[in-house]
């Protein structure tokens, strides 16, 4: 299992941005990536300076969104949707995006999702519940 440390998810959001920027040839993994930091033009600076980005401090008492995190977010749902996992991902996002009229609003839906549901799993000590995250986003659907 791929498991970066905070080090790594950094660097590789800095450095596709860089390569972006410079219109560098991509991995799959940076094109994605790069479609999203690109729908996200204000976290631009954070992405600009490796150095400052591996200091930055996105702790709950800063009040600032971790760009980090919510790209990295972007990127689990990607691949979720991509694989179908949990089953049933797919079909409740196209409904989402549909009802929303925005595939990228629908992905914020479902990141409030996933939060609420990994973080009902490490309150419990129980596994990921993967039908219940399929249900909480099809309870937005109403």
């Amino acid at each position: 299992m791929f498991n970066p440390s905070q080090q790594d998810v950094r660097t590789f959001f800095c450095e596709t941005y860089r390569k972006t920027q410079a219109r560098e040839i991509l991995t799959p993994l940076e094109t994605i990536a790069s479609d999203w930091i690109v729908q996200h033009p204000e976290y631009e600076n954070d992405f600009a300076d490796l150095n400052a980005a591996l200091e930055a401090d996105y702790s709950v008492d800063q009040g600032k969104t971790n760009p980090f995190l919510h790209l990295s977010m972007h990127l689990s749902i990607a691949e979720q949707i991509s694989i179908n996992q949990p089953p049933g991902i797919t079909a409740a996002f196209k409904q989402l995006a549909q009802r929303l009229g925005s595939p990228h609003e629908a992905h914020h839906i479902m990141m409030e999702c996933l939060g609420a549901v990994i973080w009902e799993a490490q309150r419990n000590g129980t596994p990921f519940d993967g039908s219940a995250y399929i249900e909480a986003i099809r309870s937005k659907l109403n």
